[in-house]
Parts: C-alpha cells; structure tokens; sequence
C-alpha cells in the first residue's frame, strides 16, 4: 500500500528527529532475518540506549542529504536497517555486535559518529570500546589517584609518630 504525501511528511520527521538526536548511526543489512531475531536484538538495543528501525532507502538518503552525511548511498544499498544510538554509541555498537554476532542475516554495512563517516571495522572497533559508564569511572579514578596519594602522603608522618608513641607506651 503507497504512503499518501501526508504520510511520507510524517515518516520523514520521525527520521529527522532521530538523526538529530542520535550521537551514532550504524547501518545493517537485515536481509533474511527471523522477526524472533529481530525482536531480540531491538530489545538489547532498547537496554544500551539505542533503537533499531527498518526506514526505506529512499527515506533515509534523503534526510541524511539533508542533515549534510556525506556518502550516504554506500551504505543504502539492499535492505537497510539504521540503529540509532542515543547517548552511548560504544554501548550500543557492542549491544548490535553481541546480539546479532550467531546470526549471518545481520551484515554491518558502516555509519556515522556525529556526521563522522564510519566503515565497518570501524563499527566494530566502536564495539571493542567500553561503554560510557566504565569509561567515566576510569576516568574518575585516575583524577582521584594523585589526590588520595597525596593525603596519604601528608598522613604518614603522624601515622609514624602515633606508631612511636604506641611502641614506648606499651614498654
């Protein structure tokens, strides 16, 4: 059944409103998938942040045209699947590779970091990462490192001197 123009005017605000949001696309070849398949790996997607929509090709060429993705018609070809990920591209990269990683209809075509064209084995050196939480604590706790050294640091020589002072009182 034809989409009314109406119709394809709403269809085409969904996928802009996603591209904009989305911090990461990534686009799969879905051909030959099981729809039991299909709902898992949108459920795992859903967990990392990210969503899973299959949009016609023509679609998706032209709002990514619009919104200035370079190289676009690459990645469109065949049936087309766009990830969306909203927040933590890694998680969801590695969310997309864990779930369809047994399943030979999932082909990972590429996508975008922003408006960063991305190649394949970059999707998946994507997915290698780790996620947005484990690196925020990494992080964390390299800024915090130097700072406990140091009031340990500054700690020691009373700690010493209460050691010293224990030992001649107990004799």
């Amino acid at each position: 059944m034809a989409l009314t123009k109406q119709e394809k005017e709403q269809v085409l605000g969904q996928v802009r409103e996603w591209v904009e949001k989305a911090d990461a696309t990534i686009m799969v070849e879905y051909t030959g998938m099981r729809m039991p398949d299909l709902d898992n790996v949108r459920a795992k997607l859903r967990e990392s942040g990210g969503e899973f929509h299959v949009i016609k090709n023509t679609f998706v060429r032209k709002v990514f045209a619009e919104a200035g993705y370079a190289g676009v018609e690459e990645l469109t070809s065949n049936s087309t699947a766009v990830i969306f990920a909203f927040g933590d591209a890694a998680g969801t990269a590695k969310a997309l590779k864990e779930s369809t990683a047994k399943m030979e209809a999932v082909k990972i075509k590429g996508g975008y970091l922003g408006q960063e064209m991305l190649s394949k084995a970059q999707v998946l050196a994507l997915a290698d990462l780790p996620s947005l939480p484990v690196m925020r604590a990494t992080l964390l706790g390299t800024l915090q490192a130097p700072a406990g050294q140091f009031v340990r640091t500054l700690a020691e020589p009373a700690r010493g001197l209460a050691a010293v002072i224990n030992a001649y009182a107990e004799k």
